[in-house]
Parts: C-alpha cells; structure tokens; sequence
C-alpha cells in the first residue's frame, strides 16, 4: 500500500496537469440531470438506456460504461438531492486536499474495478449457464467509499446529523463501515452473491490508494511527527536563496513563483508535509504533500 500510495503521488507530482478539474461538480450536475428526467419519463425506460450492461456494450452501446454512475439512488428527488449535495462535499474537500490528478485517479480506479468485476461476472454466468445476464452495477457504494477517505483526511471534522446533531466524521464512518459490512453479510446470507461483492470493490479502491494514510492515522510514525511547536519564520529565514542575483524568503512549490517576482502574493508553510515545504496561497491547499 505504501508503494501504491508513492508512486500515485509521485505520478501526480510529475503530471500536474493530469486529471478533471471539478469532477464530483461534473458528476453530481450530470447524476442531478438524470433524475430530472427519470421523474419526467412516462415510459419508466429512460433508467434502463443507461444502466450497466455487458451484452449491449459488446453489442456498440460503449456508452453504458459510463452512464450507469448517474444513476440515482432512489426515487425520491428529495433523497437525490441530499445525496448528491453529500456526495458534492466531500469530493470537493477531496478535491482540495489532493489536487485533481489524484482525485481523479481515485474516482476513476473505482469505476474501472466495478466494470471488470461486472464483465468478469457476467462471463462466469454465460460460462456456466449459457444465458446473458444484466449485471446491476450501483454507483452508491463508489460514492461512498469517498467517505473513507475523508474521514481518514479529517476524522475529528464535525457535521451536522439529521441538520442538528453534531456528530464526528470517524464516528460516522465507522457506522458507514457497519453498512458495508451488513451489505456483504446479507448478500451471503441470501445467495446473492453479485451483490455481496460489490461493497468489497468499494473497499478495494479505498484500500489500494488509501490503504498506507489509514495505518498512519492508526499507527502514526514517531519520526515524522513531533510535539515540539515548528517556528516557521525561522525556517524561512534559514531557508534564504538566491534567485537571479535576488534574495528570496518564500518560493512555492508547486508553481516556483518568490516573494521576490510577487511582493504581494501570500505564501504559507503545510504542516501537512514531511519536512517544511513553502506554497503560494494559490497552491496550499490544493498540492501533493510530500
């Protein structure tokens, strides 16, 4: 998990401009869309053109693909609603906290794992059976396994329950975790075990890309953290460079730009990082940390 973890990080230092910028906003306006018009459809076929299908992508309908992600959740336009405005929060925090490169490689490797695992399913059932089967794919446990993300981000982070009860983020996750788990146990108690599968795919992504951040919440490491209060004057005034002949305090990290060329921009230190890294306000919340 710790190389997984790197070497992503590593990919989006090196490829900054990688990834889709504001993609949870993409993907809640399209998902919001697709409830519009399932609550206006008469025929109750609209769904059914988008869905996640096997036998109709062969057959050249490649856009199921990617349509059965916008597939709402429930009926109700209401639950959509706060779902999706959910949803919205923490992929944008995500977003922020990442940087969209690896946002993106996050939202994207769920997708692919639950396409493989629908073809590889569908072709053990027309192995073994001879029949074509619609495997249901469900968008909620990939939007949902942002939520472990986030908690492992920001576990102390306080929301508002039900609109009025304050409630941390790692308690919630771990109730969110208690679902994932009743899921999988009910799907096995019932023979169904297409469905039990899916909430472990879930987990999957989270874990390969999360995995090596949640043993550090768990089990921080002593030597990269300390108690002892960081005076970050001082470091920027011991970190003094020269830059064309000019001195400069301040030089970002991800953009190069010093307090020198800008007087006026602001730059800050992440306390974030491993060691004493400098950004531009622009840049210090939304950087790979090192």
């Amino acid at each position: 998990m710790k190389a997984i973890s790197k070497a992503i990080d590593k990919f989006c230092m090196k490829h900054r401009r990688f990834g889709i910028p504001r993609l949870m906003i993409i993907v809640v306006i399209v998902s919001g869309a697709v409830a519009l018009f399932d609550q206006m459809d008469t025929t109750n076929h609209f769904l059914s053109l988008l869905a996640f299908s096997p036998t109709l992508i062969l057959s050249g309908q490649i856009w199921r693909l990617v349509t059965w992600v916008f597939l709402p959740l429930n009926s109700s336009i209401f639950f959509v609603a706060i779902m999706l405005y959910f949803y919205y929060f923490i992929g944008s925090a995500l977003d922020r906290e990442w940087g969209s490169a690896k946002f993106t490689i996050y939202y994207l490797f769920g997708v692919a794992l639950n396409i493989i695992y629908g073809f590889i399913i569908w072709l053990m059932l027309f192995l073994t059976t001879g029949h074509n089967f619609n495997i249901p794919l469900n968008p909620a446990y990939l939007n949902l396994s942002m939520f472990f993300a986030f908690a492992v981000l920001y576990p102390d982070h306080r929301i508002l329950l039900f609109f009025f009860i304050p409630i941390k983020i790692k308690w919630l996750a771990l109730l969110n975790a208690v679902l994932f788990a009743f899921s999988i146990v009910s799907g096995l108690v019932v023979g169904n075990f297409i469905i039990a599968v899916l909430p472990i795919i879930a987990i999957l992504n989270f874990i390969l890309i999360c995995g090596y951040d949640l043993l550090l919440y768990i089990r921080p490491n002593k030597t990269s953290f300390s108690n002892k209060p960081i005076n970050f004057k001082k470091i920027a005034k011991q970190t003094r460079k020269q830059y064309d002949g000019k001195t400069y305090r301040h030089k970002c990290c991800v953009c190069g730009r010093t307090d020198t060329e800008y007087p006026d921009l602001e730059f800050r230190y992440c306390s974030r990082c491993n060691g004493y890294h400098c950004f531009c306000i622009d840049h210090i919340n939304n950087h790979v940390h090192f």
